[in-house]
């Protein structure tokens, strides 16, 4: 029936997709760092009676190498990945760096989706009809800190899930261009405020914030209704949605000379680092 694969898929929106797609009959493959949730995943798809179409891997996507052995693992598994979902997402209050360097949003929101979406190209070309979903900005986050991608200086605290953002937008701008020629559709989603479990680490009063936002967000299956059209269906080759309302994406946000520039940079840094 099909192929998903998910990144944050053990919980929110993410494993709310991860369980729609085991009931439509996919085979579906969720990463994550969390055991336990990925476990309590596999349960309940075999208390489904499908549990021999779930997998759980476990991976810590802010790391450069373990996304080149995610995506060698998923070529190795799967000959055509249908739907591509890119969630994963740590916030931190305080500027923090993984092994390789990177500043960890940076690393974890932006620089995984670069390297999994145009590593996987191969297994989405082979689909009849593929999709990539990005959960970014959707046009309105940012300015890029062109001169400061790594947010070494002035690091914004949440400002930097924002940031993230736009630099996925941009992302979908230039994936859809260099792949043009395959039957790939890329969806950029912000779906708004969502009662999920906003994983990271706050300080006090972005705690008190986040507990707030839990209370007051909207159901994951209203964000899941909002988003689900655009997947069936994908009107455009890159569509952007804000809250269920396909924006245009010819807008500042989504400058296809930005997009060139980003993905540039982005090559340039991966060069210098080891895989």
């Amino acid at each position: 029936m099909g192929t998903t694969v998910i990144t944050g898929g053990t919980d929110g929106i993410g494993r709310a997709l991860a369980d729609r797609y085991l009931e439509r009959g996919h085979d579906v493959l969720i990463v994550g760092t969390s055991a336990e949730k990925g476990e309590a995943f596999l349960a309940a798809a075999e208390r489904s009676g499908a549990g021999d179409r779930a997998r759980f891997l476990r991976a810590d996507l802010s790391r450069v190498a373990e996304n080149h052995r995610v995506i060698a693992e998923i070529t190795r598994g799967y000959p055509a990945v249908d739907l591509l979902v890119l969630g994963a997402r740590f916030h931190r209050s305080t500027r923090a760096e993984t092994p390789d360097g990177l500043e960890s949003n940076f690393a974890l929101y932006y620089l995984s989706r670069h390297l999994l979406s145009h590593g996987l190209i191969a297994p989405l070309s082979r689909a009849e009809r593929a999709v990539v979903l990005n959960f970014g900005g959707s046009g309105q986050a940012g300015p890029v800190r062109w001169n400061d991608l790594q947010l070494r200086h002035g690091y914004p605290g949440t400002g930097a899930l924002g940031h993230g953002g736009a630099l996925c937008d941009l992302l979908g701008v230039h994936f859809a261009r260099l792949h043009a020629d395959t039957p790939v559709h890329y969806v950029l989603n912000h779906p708004g405020v969502v009662s999920t479990s906003f994983a990271g680490e706050y300080d006090p009063a972005t705690a008190a914030a986040v507990d707030r936002l839990k209370a007051t967000g909207k159901p994951v299956t209203e964000a899941l209704a909002q988003i689900q059209p655009f997947l069936d269906e994908p009107p455009a080759r890159l569509t952007a949605v804000l809250e269920g309302r396909q924006v245009p994406t010819d807008g500042q946000a989504f400058d296809p000379a930005d997009a060139a520039r980003l993905h540039e940079m982005t090559e340039r840094l991966l060069a210098g680092l080891p895989r």
